[in-house]
């Protein structure tokens, strides 16, 4: 009787010697997703420190909250309007003492729904005075100068936020203006933000809701590389 002699893991042996290629390629292919996993992770962590790098440079660093930006004007009535975090107000009252300040909070929970804005107004109390309001329905007033600092981007909705500043037009004096800071959905806040520019609005959607609104851009500045602000009267 003939007998069959086989080595120690002769069977495994023959898989891998005759099929190789195959564990070669998976091989590689791990290594590859191993680098691509250090990559990402990199890319990620950078994309983060990158973002509140320049976050620290605009908000703490830059001039934006000194207001010497603003144009040199003396207002008698002046409206800073908010979407429920008010960093403002007590500034503008320093910056124009002699004027009479109203300060208006939009944000509504069911329409504004930034789980941001909500933590921000269980950190900070609202400014003395503050009154609620509905986009679609502005008290009646007749400003010199209303303020919408990094608000308006909260009203995702195009139709309510060209309502909204349609009846800000009605609310300002011949003479008024009403001035806009925002970030814009550019190529340098995306390199800022990443992903999280989708969060602001492109430079021709705010002007085409300008338009709409009946308001025309009569000046444009930045306060930083990442800030547009927009002094907008009536057309």
């Amino acid at each position: 009787m003939a007998t069959t002699i086989r080595k120690p893991f002769q069977g495994i042996t023959n898989i891998v010697r005759f099929n190789w290629h195959f564990y070669i390629l998976a091989l590689v292919l791990s290594l590859l997703l191993i680098w691509v996993h250090i990559i990402l992770v990199y890319l990620i962590l950078a994309g983060t420190c990158i973002s509140l790098v320049v976050s620290w440079y605009i908000y703490d660093r830059s001039d934006l909250y000194t207001l010497n930006w603003l144009p040199d004007i003396h207002p008698e009535n002046v409206i800073n309007i908010h979407a429920g975090f008010d960093e403002t107000s007590a500034l503008l009252a320093a910056r124009y003492p002699k004027a009479k300040l109203a300060v208006f909070d939009f944000y509504d929970p069911k329409l504004h729904t930034e789980v941001s804005v909500k933590r921000a107004r269980k950190a900070y109390p609202p400014y003395p005075g503050t009154k609620n309001i509905r986009t679609s329905n502005i008290p009646s007033a007749k400003a010199d100068v209303i303020f919408l600092l990094f608000s308006a981007h909260e009203i995702r909705n195009h139709k309510e936020r060209e309502v909204f500043f349609t009846q800000l037009k009605y609310s300002l004096q011949p003479h008024g203006c009403i001035i806009v800071a925002e970030h814009l959905r550019d190529p340098l806040n995306f390199l800022a933000y990443n992903f999280g520019f989708f969060h602001f609005f492109s430079r021709n959607i705010w002007e085409t809701t300008f338009a709409a609104a009946g308001l025309n851009i009569s000046a444009e500045s930045s306060i930083t590389p990442f800030i547009a602000t927009y002094t907008l009267t009536k057309c």
